[in-house]
């Protein structure tokens, strides 16, 4: 049960459920860990930057931060337990954290570069997914959404690694999904297209291009009408792990204001 803006209380969605965000620090991760906080997750911030993952966990019932770098196995793996340990269950895992990595074409990538973007897009949802399993086993049933991307799907001219990343997570996604079906345990992917975040900024900032015209360029490639913000991401993933998707499992769930529609 959550407290509404006016004081009342209201079922959440998302009641007695606790998840875990990893990323969590900012970006498509705190608007995530946000709303499943406001639906009545307890939530669990998970990000290599801790003041970061500590001030959204601060805003929100509940919550607790752990640093944690999704590529390294100990570190998920204690920390998962850690938050097991703080909250007694766990019921949902947001496969998040990612990167976009440099932008030319594959003759021109360090192997060091597409080594890095590979480790923390997808070895980390590997990572993540291996080492919640067990707990959400110990719960009963459960929920893992991974954050891909429209370039899960198609391609851009660009960015390989980050394509190679995101299409290797739809992949594992539906096979994960027959795995752990028997468990009652219902993996999916979101797939969101250009969401104004601190990853895409940076991005645009790193070709030279003002926010302005980076909107410009943007916004007529999303036919409902322009980039979109963290919060269209954030209730897909609210869905994804409510009750209301207890027959959904092995899906891609794209928010692209039409991006893929062509």
């Amino acid at each position: 049960m959550t407290i509404g803006a006016s004081g009342e209380n209201h079922m959440g969605r998302l009641d007695a459920k606790v998840a875990i965000v990893t990323g969590g620090a900012g970006g498509l991760g705190e608007a995530i860990a946000t709303r499943m906080a406001e639906e009545g997750a307890t939530v669990a911030v998970l990000d290599v930057d801790e003041a970061g993952a500590k001030r959204v966990a601060a805003a929100l019932p509940a919550a607790t931060a752990h640093v944690c770098d999704v590529t390294d196995e100990p570190a998920v793996e204690a920390a998962f337990a850690d938050v097991v340990a703080a909250h007694g269950r766990l019921d949902v895992l947001v496969n998040n954290a990612g990167i976009t990595g440099p932008s030319g074409p594959a003759d021109e990538l360090s192997l060091a570069d597409w080594e890095r973007v590979m480790a923390v897009n997808s070895t980390a949802a590997f990572l993540g997914t291996k080492h919640a399993v067990p707990h959400l086993r110990a719960t009963g049933s459960g929920s893992i959404v991974t954050i891909s991307s429209i370039f899960g799907l198609v391609g851009s001219g660009g960015i390989p690694a980050y394509h190679a990343s995101k299409g290797a997570v739809r992949a594992m996604t539906k096979t994960d999904a027959l795995a752990y079906a028997p468990d009652r345990i219902r993996v999916n992917s979101v797939h969101p297209g250009y969401v104004w975040t601190d990853m895409v900024r940076g991005s645009t900032e790193r070709a030279g291009l003002a926010e302005a015209e980076a909107r410009a360029r943007l916004d007529p490639l999303h036919p409902l009408g322009g980039i979109g913000a963290p919060d269209d991401v954030s209730w897909a993933v609210v869905y994804l792990a409510s009750d209301e998707a207890r027959w959904v499992t092995g899906a891609e769930l794209v928010v692209d204001g039409g991006y893929t529609a062509r």
